[in-house]
Parts: structure tokens; sequence; C-alpha cells
């Protein structure tokens, strides 16, 4: 069973690296330079008033099930996730230190898109099979652009009910678990173990995802402040300790970034690795932003656009420099010959912080897997809606928990690789739309910014 899972994993990764390099890169960071040249530097110019929109209370009158407030929390939580951390790992494996780098680059430029894609959530909304005010890129391509769309809305959807199953959380708290718990205690990493620790995983999600997008909304809101809180300062204390160690991360990022030892493929090979691993961080034209934003309350769509570009800063800003640091100081990502994820991140904190560091790591990561896998549900669910019809949507929850138990048993590489395309095949329709919509956006941006 294993070799098979291998066999299909190794499949899937050479697809993957075909759909996912330049093709990717051009789309998702090129789209993204796109955004931030043609708004006029909205991520760094608008950022305080995107402060201050978060801030705005009144105004929040529209069709929707939360508030704008609630919708950030939500998305957040999805987004900063084991793509934080493992997914740093993994782009420092694959990539080295100069990936972070680029990682940095893709928020800068992902938070443009996120605008555009926040905006348009609330400008484009529809209604599902039952009446009731959905949101999300299937709406935005639909009554954005034309009923002669449709099969774009229709491929987003489709492509989105495989991105959003959250493989990669369920797969790397099982690897926390078994690594920091099972494993010291002479428990065999057999497939019966993983299969066991996915189904209490997923009764947990389940206590959680069936109770709805208000319930997930609630616990967000009270889940991401403390859990990013507790990461900072997680990290804090090995900066401090480490401090005369962190002049030279900063620059060995910065070198690596622009290093052409390897020559321009191992420069363009670096860049790319760490827009790949970025995009499955903050998902920016993605598509996922416009699903939970979709749900807002909002009735000005350039507020919600604002308040939605705030996400990457955190997720692939802060965040992801937060888990990097102790990595290249502990710098034992290097010569492991195949693809390791929170398996470096956890021996990088225990080595750190000797006798505790990697149980540290675990608290953290339970609260970022979790809170992902409550968001991610609700994403799916929407794209069944629509797909399906809201009567059928319900369904969606027991495949998407009966998923989480496959995720925990199947290889890393092939997690990476099912996420990878899933969300290059997502990108594509949600930029065309957001392209192609972009000035009805700067319409309303240009009006909204006048009266301020």
């Amino acid at each position: 069973m294993e070799q098979f899972l291998n066999n299909v994993g190794s499949m899937l990764t050479k697809v993957s690296d075909v759909v996912c390099g330049y093709p990717f890169f051009v789309l998702l960071i090129g789209g993204g330079l796109f955004f931030f040249i043609y708004s006029g530097g909205i991520s760094i110019r608008r950022y305080g008033d995107a402060i201050k929109a978060l801030r705005y209370n009144q105004g929040n009158g529209g069709a929707g099930q939360i508030s704008s407030f609630q919708a950030l929390m939500s998305e957040i939580s999805s987004t900063v996730g084991m793509g934080n951390i493992a997914g740093v790992a993994i782009a420092l494996t694959m990539g080295g230190p100069g990936a972070i780098f680029w990682m940095w680059v893709s928020a800068i430029v992902g938070m443009s898109t996120k605008f555009f894609e926040g905006a348009l959530s609330i400008m484009y909304k529809g209604k599902d099979s039952a009446g009731e005010v959905q949101g999300g890129p299937m709406y935005i391509i639909m009554n954005g652009l034309g009923r002669r769309w449709k099969p774009m809305a229709y491929f987003f959807a489709i492509f989105a009910l495989l991105g959003t199953l959250c493989f990669m959380q369920a797969n790397q708290l099982v690897e926390a678990v078994t690594t920091v718990i099972t494993t010291p205690l002479g428990v065999e990493n057999t497939l019966m173990l993983r299969f066991v620790l996915g189904a209490v995983i997923c009764a947990i999600v389940a206590s959680v995802i069936l109770g709805g997008i208000t319930r997930i909304s609630q616990i967000a809101t009270k889940i991401v402040p403390t859990m990013v809180g507790m990461y900072f300062l997680l990290v804090f204390v090995i900066i401090v300790i480490y401090i005369d160690q962190i002049p030279g991360v900063f620059a060995s990022i910065f070198h690596g970034a622009f290093s052409f030892e390897a020559g321009i493929g191992g420069f363009i090979g670096t860049a790319i690795i760490g827009a790949r691993r970025a995009a499955y961080v903050n998902e920016a034209g993605v598509g996922t932003a416009s699903l939970m934003h979709g749900a807002s309350r909002n009735d000005n769509p350039i507020r919600e656009g604002l308040v939605t570009m705030i996400g990457p800063s955190i997720d692939s800003g802060l965040v992801c420099t937060l888990t990097a640091i102790p990595i290249l100081i502990a710098g034992n990502y290097t010569g492991l010959g195949e693809i390791k994820g929170l398996f470096i991140a956890l021996n990088s904190f225990e080595s750190l912080l000797p006798g505790y560091g990697h149980y540290l790591l675990m608290v953290i990561v339970l609260f970022f897997a979790f809170s992902t896998m409550f968001s991610y549900s609700y994403y799916g669910l929407k794209c069944t809606n629509f797909l399906f019809g809201a009567h059928r949507a319900k369904y969606y929850n027991y495949f998407y928990l009966v998923m989480i138990i496959v995720a925990a048993m199947i290889p890393l590489g092939s997690v990476v690789a099912v996420m990878d395309l899933s969300f290059a095949l997502m990108a594509l329709p949600n930029m065309i739309a957001l392209v192609l919509l972009a000035p009805r956006v700067k319409r309303l941006a240009r009006q909204y910014f006048a009266r301020q």
C-alpha cells in the first residue's frame, strides 16, 4: 500500500513541477506585480487606510453572514497554518535562505492582488439555489463577466474542492505528533497509527465545522490573535538568546536571493520556490479570499478590499519570518535527501531550546493546523453549494472529514504536489477575472479615496 502511494506521489510531483514552475510564477507574481503597479502601489501607500478600515464599525449593512473583521480573522486562520511552518521549512530545503526574500516580495504584491479580490467579492455577490446571498470567484466570474463565462466559474469550483481539503495540515499535524510524542515513546510510525491519529483529528474538526460559518468565524476571531501572539513570543525568546546570529540570518537571506553562484537558473529557481510556497501561505490570487470575504456584511467594496489586503502582511510577512529565523539559526535544513517540512522546524526549535523547544512548537502547531482546517471546510462547502446546490452542500463536510484521515496517511511529497497543482488551477480562472474586472475596482477606489 505504501509503495503504491509513493508511486502515485512521484507521478503527481512530476506533473506539479511542470504546471507550478514558470507558469505559476508568472501568473501569481506577474499578476500581483501588475496589480501593484496598476493600483499605484496600494499595498504600501494605503496600508494605514487598511488598518483604519479594519476598525470601521459602520456600514456593515450589506448582505452577508459575518463582519469584515470576522472575515479577515477567518481568512487568516486559513492562511496562517502549516504553510507558515512546514511550508517555510520546505522552501528553505528546496531553495535555500534566498527563498524567504521572494516570499516577502510575494507578500507585497499579494497584498495588491487581495485588495482587488476583496473589493470584487462585495461588488459581485450572487444567490445560491436556496436564495441565500453568497460570494466568491464563481459569482465574480458569472456576475462580473457574464453568463457566457460560466464554464470558467465551474472550472474554479471543481479544483477548489480539491485544493481546500487541508491535506497539508492533517499530514503535518500527524508528523508533529509522531515526531514529538509517539516515536520517543517507542511506538512505530505505521500506516495504522497515522490512520488512528487522522481519525482523532477528524473528530475534533467535526465538532466545529458542522456548526457552520458562524461558529467557524467566532472561533477564528478568538484563536487567531492568540496563536500569532504566542508564536511571536516563542520566537522572540529565541532571538534574544541568539541575538548575535540575527545579522547573519538576514545576510544569508539577501545573499541567497540575489546569488548567481549557481547561475541564472539557480537564481530563477530560488525565486520560483519562494513564490510557490508563499502562494500556498497567503493564497493571493488563488481565490480563497473572495470565498471568505464574500460572506462579509460590509456594503463598501473598497473598504472590504483594504481589510482583505492586511492578510499577506501577517501570514507571508510576519509569521513566515518568525519561522525562518530559528530554522536558519539552527542550520539543519540541508542535506536531507528528501522533502521535509515540520520535521525540520521541530528539530530546529528543539536544538535552540533543548528539552522543551519542540513541545512549545507542538502547541503552536495544534493551533495553526486546526484553525486552517476549520476555515478550509467553509471554502469547499461554498464550492459544493455552487456546483450541486444548497440542499446537497451539507454532504461536503462529511467528505471533507473523511479526506482528513486519507491525508494523514499519504506521503508529504504527494501532499505538496496535490496542493500546488490545485492552487495553480484555481488561480488561472480567478486571475483572469481579476485582471478583466480591475478597471471597475480602480474607478471605485478613486472615488473612495477622494472622499477621505
